[in-house]
C-alpha cells in the first residue's frame, strides 16, 4: 500500500480551510436555489455568467471576460441591475457568516492543542518581548495612543431586524453542523440525516432573506 503523501505547509493550510470551502460553498448553492425559485432561471443564469466572468478576470487576467462583463453590465435592465445585486449583497453576508463560523473554529483547535493564534494577543505581546520591547515602553504607547470610533456605510450599515435575526440564525445553523459531524460515529446513519435537515432550515433561512 503506497504510503499518504507528506504533508506540506500548502497542504496544511488547505485542509484547514476546507470546512470553510464547504460552507460556503453549501450557502453559495442555497443561494442560487433560492434565487431561481423565486425569479427564475433567467435571473439564476445572468448572476451565473457574471459570477464566472468576475471569476476569470479575477483569478486568471482574463481580458476579454473583463470585456464581456463590462459590455453585460452594461446590458442590464434596472430590474435586473438590482437582482444581481441583492444576489451578491446576500452571497457576500453569507460568506461573512461562514468566515466567522470558521474563526471560531480554528480558535477552538488552537485552545485544545494549547497553541496561540496568529492575530491573537498572545502571538502579538509574544513578538514584543521577542523584540525586546520593555513592557513599561508597551504601557506608555499603550497611555498616549488615540482610538477613535469611525461610522463607515459598510459592514456596519443599519439592517433590519428580520435580516439580523435570519442571519444569527443562520450562523447558530452552521455550528449545529460542525457539531453534527463532531459526534457522528463510523457508518452513521442519523448524522445525513440530521445534515439534510439543518441544511433546509438554512434554506428557509436564506429564502426569508430574500424575500425581505
Amino acid at each position: 500500500m503506497a504510503s499518504p503523501p507528506p504533508e506540506t505547509p500548502a497542504r496544511r493550510a488547505r485542509d484547514n480551510e476546507r470546512p470553510l470551502v464547504e460552507d460556503i460553498r453549501l450557502l453559495g448553492r442555497i443561494l442560487g436555489d433560492v434565487i431561481r425559485e423565486q425569479e427564475g432561471l433567467a435571473a439564476f443564469e445572468l448572476v451565473e455568467r457574471i459570477r464566472k466572468l468576475s471569476v476569470a478576470f479575477r483569478r486568471d487576467a482574463d481580458h476579454d471576460a473583463d470585456q464581456a462583463l463590462k459590455t453585460l453590465l452594461k446590458t442590464l435592465s434596472g430590474d435586473q441591475a438590482v437582482s444581481v445585486i441583492r444576489a451578491f449583497t446576500y452571497f457576500s453576508h453569507l460568506a461573512n457568516l461562514a468566515e466567522d463560523r470558521h474563526h471560531i473554529r480554528r480558535r477552538a483547535v488552537h485552545e485544545r492543542a494549547g497553541d496561540t493564534q496568529e492575530g491573537s494577543i498572545e502571538v502579538a505581546l509574544a513578538r514584543l518581548r521577542w523584540a525586546g520591547i520593555a513592557p513599561r515602553q508597551i504601557s506608555q504607547t499603550l497611555a498616549t495612543s488615540y482610538v477613535s470610533p469611525v461610522l463607515t456605510a459598510h459592514p456596519t450599515e443599519v439592517q433590519r431586524k428580520s435580516i439580523l435575526d435570519a442571519e444569527r440564525e443562520i450562523a447558530q445553523l452552521l455550528a449545529e453542523r460542525d457539531e453534527i459531524r463532531s459526534r457522528a460515529l463510523p457508518k452513521d446513519a442519523l448524522a445525513p440525516r440530521e445534515l439534510a435537515a439543518d441544511e433546509a432550515l438554512i434554506r428557509a433561512r436564506v429564502m426569508q432573506l430574500w424575500q425581505t
